[in-house]
């Protein structure tokens, strides 16, 4: 995840609602005021470093809420519902001062989300992922959803959440809106997140019915959290600079014991494979019922 800047942010998004999108957000700031919660960090600074490859397929987990479809080319389950956590910036809490709401920023709907947008300019560093989600409708024999948007966010390396958390809550990277193709797929691309206490490695998402509902949580479908294989976040972090206070906070946890994922996380957990030179590459699908 390191620091390119910003990609364009329309990726399989019609450009005239890219662009009425755009027009309604530009007048607008990505905060209501400004604001502080505090949030305890997890890590130092720094680039991200070499390290040795590691190919990961998802793995265990228990079982989730939700039925499980079977099709002739394979299945898909509905994916739980999760919390949003106190981090959402989604316009559903806010921070000191203001409303936080990045679903109303100009720039949003965006492919690459390791920079700030809307007059913000930090780079989140770190290793780079790039995360693929497959949307997918359990209701009609998981036929891929087109056209429906997937906001996304997560901490960074060192376990801040942009917004929020003390020393980049003028920052808004590591979270972007896109569109689903005709495959039922986003691409996101971003840093390996972090591990902060008391959490499993996580990135969060909420899903709407289109990018024009995509402006607050009033309107979301869904909100559900991705999981990380355990050997891969172990790897990360004792390999990559940035990441050092994950290492002793990942084993203080477990799928287990963390609050969100220890009534099961089959469905949640992605696929990795890559490694901390080249980068990693994660796929999850995604089944919701519609």
């Amino acid at each position: 995840m390191q620091q390119p800047p910003h990609q364009d942010h329309d990726l399989g998004l019609a450009h005239d609602l890219d662009q009425l999108m755009h027009q309604r957000r530009r007048a607008l700031g990505w905060l209501a005021g400004a604001g502080v919660l505090g949030l305890l960090g997890c890590g130092g600074g720094g680039d991200s470093a070499g390290g040795s490859t590691t190919t990961t397929s998802s793995g265990s987990g228990t079982g989730t809420t939700g039925g499980t479809t079977t099709t002739p080319t394979g299945s898909c389950s509905l994916i739980p519902e999760e919390t949003a956590g106190p981090y959402p910036g989604d316009g559903s809490n806010s921070s000191v001062g203001g409303v936080a709401n990045a679903l109303m920023l100009s720039g949003i709907l965006r492919s690459d989300i390791r920079t700030s947008i809307a007059g913000a300019s930090g780079t989140a560093g770190g290793v780079p992922l790039t995360i693929t989600l497959r949307l997918v409708n359990t209701n009609s024999a998981c036929a891929d959803l087109a056209g429906y948007a997937i906001y996304l966010w997560h901490c960074d390396r060192e376990g801040r959440y942009s917004m929020y958390s003390s020393g980049v809550t003028a920052e808004n990277y590591l979270r972007g809106v896109q569109v689903t193709g005709s495959d039922g797929t986003v691409t996101f691309t971003t840093v390996f997140p972090g591990c902060y206490d008391g959490r499993m490695p996580h990135m969060h998402f909420e899903v709407y019915r289109s990018s024009a509902a995509a402006t607050s949580f009033s309107n979301k479908l869904k909100t559900s959290q991705v999981a990380f294989p355990t050997d891969v976040c172990s790897t990360v972090y004792s390999s990559a600079s940035g990441y050092s206070a994950s290492v002793s906070n990942l084993a203080r946890i477990s799928f287990a014991s963390d609050n969100v994922f220890s009534d099961g996380y089959s469905t949640q957990l992605a696929t990795l494979t890559g490694s901390v030179a080249a980068g990693y590459a994660a796929t999850l699908t995604v089944g919701i019922s519609v």
